[in-house]
């Protein structure tokens, strides 16, 4: 948090200097709440769908911390009050909004002739998160790095969008952060059975739309490694034939703020060298989002001159496949997000 600061580094608060003592237990809980703040922003990113509203939400569970601090009577430790607050912001943010989406639960597959039609807000859509924001608690075992990992991809983060907040919340406390069942209903001022009820409610939600709390994928291989590579290697030659092998048959490829979205190695290959063939001679600069592989797009600039932005590509990838290409256009709030620069 940005506060006025002390000669010596203390935050100010208005204090007189004889309060030096208590401004620098301050600095400590500063310390504290900022030691806590990847964490939370993951849990607000799951709940939300948005790395900007995450973020905001972060900074209000920051801000309503500092001013109950001396409220905290430390009957539940630290963490767990940091969490009561979030989720109740988010929850408060939640309210009367229209879930967020991805292209393809919007609207069936189009082809390479299909107008782009409108863009729609930003709020209309999951939007993607970089791996470095939403670091998970540092727990010990190796089993929640990968849950925490696998339940921040697109698709599951969508899939959560379909729940109503509240179970919503109770699923991600639950099956997420692994949370007991008390505990949650203590954070959330309900029972026991409400939350059981609540969570096996959630659990048939995500399961009719395809998702699972726990896919537990494995880390990043070699032969995924060497199929970015090739990925890299195809698209920047922009050789669309040798890229749509790396495909799955069934693929699909999104481009945010647009509906429009395709599947298939055809339909994709088609896109490519009509509507998007202003993408040759591209450049892919590596970056990570949602525990997935992703790459700052930049296509040459009109002008002539170097490289410019032109989508955030996320992929899924699975077996050795890509499995998901989704183009997020959207360069202009994104780039900087994830510390990409304005041009090549």
């Amino acid at each position: 948090m940005n506060r006025p600061r002390n000669v010596g580094g203390a935050p100010y608060d208005g204090r007189p200097p004889t309060e030096r003592a208590s401004a620098m237990t301050e600095q400590g809980l500063d310390e504290t709440l900022e030691a806590h703040r990847g964490e939370l922003t993951g849990h607000c990113y799951r709940m939300l769908g948005s790395a900007f509203e995450a973020d905001d939400a972060v900074q209000e569970t920051m801000v309503r911390a500092w001013r109950a601090h001396e409220r905290f009577e430390g009957r539940s430790a630290l963490r767990s009050w940091l969490y009561r607050i979030a989720t109740n912001v988010c929850l408060d943010m939640l309210q009367g909004r229209q879930k967020r989406a991805r292209p393809v639960d919007m609207a069936p597959a189009g082809n390479a002739s299909t107008p782009l039609g409108a863009p729609l807000p930003e709020s209309a859509w999951v939007m993607p998160i970089p791996d470095q924001r939403i670091a998970p608690p540092d727990t010990g075992d190796p089993a929640d790095a990968v849950v925490s990992r696998e339940t921040v991809r697109l698709a599951f983060v969508a899939a959560l969008q379909h729940l109503p907040p509240r179970q919503r919340a109770v699923l991600i406390l639950r099956e997420v952060l692994r949370w007991r069942a008390a505990e949650v209903a203590d954070l959330l001022d309900t029972s026991v059975a409400s939350v059981n009820s609540a969570l096996q409610r959630a659990r048939a939600t995500l399961a009719a739309h395809g998702a699972a709390a726990d896919p537990g994928s494995p880390e990043m291989d070699d032969e995924h490694k060497e199929l970015l590579t090739k990925y890299v290697d195809t698209f920047e030659r922009y050789d669309i034939a040798a890229l749509v092998t790396l495909l799955r048959d069934d693929a699909a490829m999104t481009m945010p703020p647009f509906a429009l979205w395709l599947r298939g190695h055809d339909d994709i290959a088609a896109f490519m060298l009509g509507p998007g063939e202003k993408c040759r001679d591209s450049r892919l600069v590596p970056v990570s989002a949602n525990g997935a592989p992703a790459f700052g797009h930049y296509h040459p600039a009109e002008d002539g001159d170097g490289h410019v932005p032109w989508a955030l590509q996320v992929l899924d990838i699975e077996d050795g496949r890509i499995t998901g290409l989704h183009c997020f256009l959207d360069t202009q709030s994104l780039f900087p997000l994830f510390g990409l620069p304005p041009r090549m």
